[in-house]
């Protein structure tokens, strides 16, 4: 995660709210929601600048620096890298954080259908990447960017079916953002907006 106040660029004025706080309550509420899944063991924030993530330490994620890792799929490859050294059998998740909509129940829909299997969850496009699942012990190959829907199945990853909207819906932009409002999302984000919707 870049720090709150450089990340999410195409978000920046969506819904009047102050960028930074909006960008920091997205990845709170979806901190909080995989916290509270059936299976999740570990949380681990790989950041630019741990001290600006110093709330989500507070929700319970583990924040480590990315230590030079350079782009997200290094900062990924680092985050694995601390896993694996209390786990090295396990299998490995990278979860978006931008994802205020997410329900645990969706989340443990996902990890159950992917059964031990390297696989991941597109986006409601069907280009991106929201969770990418390592098989047990197995590297987790991340290739986020343009297209990772696409390059995590050339990759040999099976792409899940379950429907799982919230998980499907992340935020990028302000129409990302009003579709996420729509499925209902997490408390955080909506005090950051400043306004009433419909809460998860």
């Amino acid at each position: 995660m870049k720090p709150p106040r450089a990340g999410k660029s195409r978000l920046r004025g969506a819904a009047g709210a102050e960028h930074a706080a909006l960008v920091l309550a997205l990845a709170a509420d979806t901190l909080a929601a995989a916290t509270a899944t059936e299976g999740v063991r570990r949380l681990l924030v790989v950041a630019t600048d741990p001290a600006a993530l110093a709330e989500l330490r507070r929700l319970g994620a583990e924040v480590v620096s990315e230590e030079g890792a350079g782009g997200l799929n290094a900062a990924l490859r680092r985050g694995e890298g601390v896993l694996r050294e209390d786990n090295p059998d396990g299998v490995v998740g990278a979860l978006q954080a931008d994802l205020p909509a997410l329900r645990p129940a969706e989340l443990a829909e996902a990890l159950a259908e992917a059964a031990g299997r390297r696989s991941f969850v597109a986006d409601r496009h069907g280009t991106g990447t929201t969770l990418l699942l390592s098989a047990p012990g197995a590297p987790l190959e991340p290739r986020f960017g343009n297209g990772s829907a696409g390059a995590h199945a050339a990759s040999g990853a099976v792409a899940l079916s379950a429907p799982v909207p919230s998980l499907r819906s992340d935020v990028d932009t302000a129409d990302d953002l009003a579709h996420a409002r729509l499925i209902g999302v997490g408390e955080r984000t909506v005090t950051a907006l400043g306004e009433p919707a419909c809460l998860r």
